[in-house]
Order: C-alpha cells, then structure tokens, then sequence
C-alpha cells in the first residue's frame, strides 16, 4: 500500500485528496475513512490502496499513521484547535456570536423588515460566518 500526505480534505464536502508518490494525487471519499475518523488534516500521513476510476485514482481503502503536523498558533481569533477539533476557545467563540447577532441585527435584519434580502455579498459573507459558527458548535 502506497504511503501519502493529505493535500486538502473538506469534511464539509467529505471529500480531500492524498499525494501520490506514483503519479496522480488520489481522491478520498469519506466512505473509505476509518470507523471513528470522521475528518482529516493537512500534512497527515495515510496508508492507502486505491483503483483507477473514471476520474482518476481513488483511495479505496485508507490507514492514518499519524495525527499530521502540529497546528501553527495563529494571531487574532483563533487559537490552536483541541482534541475535539475546536479551532475556537469558548470565550472567542462567544465574542464571535455577539458580533454576528450584532451584523444580523444592524445589517441584515433591516433589509428583510424592508421587504427585500440582503446584497448577494454582504448575504455571502454573512452566510460564511454562520457556517464558521455552526461546524464550531457541531466538531
């Protein structure tokens, strides 16, 4: 079984990609993970067996050998993410909801009182934020 490190996985999407030392980078389907496993990280290290799809490689089986490279501490909001996969401490994460219930309130909340949505980026951005809060709550 070929050995990789994971390019980019969306569990969002449940889907990501391993590298290849063979050739062509191999899709990872969130079928194929490991019972328990439900997402994986960026630079993490997997074992794999994989077909030629219509697409291209496919893993169909995977091993993960390790837990992938340390987070880096990032500046701002948020910390360094926990064994559950918090990229948010508690108290950042309640800084973000009053901030967000502060944009709806100002921005979005007077648009639809006036009969009509909010812009298509000013509705993107806010969607987008709301997405950030619900994996937070959900991981």
């Amino acid at each position: 079984m070929p050995t990789g490190k994971v390019k980019w996985y969306d569990p969002d999407r449940g889907f990501g990609f391993v590298s290849n030392p063979e050739g062509e980078d191999v899709y990872v389907g969130s079928q194929v993970l490991p019972d328990g496993v439900t997402e994986l990280h960026k630079g993490q290290r997997l074992e794999y067996d994989f077909a030629e799809a219509r697409k291209g490689p496919q893993a169909m089986r995977v091993a993960v050998l390790d837990d992938g490279p340390a987070p880096s501490p990032q500046k701002g909001a948020r910390g360094s993410q926990g064994a559950r996969g918090h990229k948010y401490s508690p108290d950042k994460l309640h800084e973000l909801v009053q901030d967000t219930v502060t944009l709806l309130e100002s921005r979005v909340q007077p648009s639809l009182e006036a009969g009509r949505r909010p812009d298509r980026k000013e509705g993107r951005q806010v969607a987008e934020i709301l997405r950030t809060i619900a994996r937070e709550l959900d991981s």
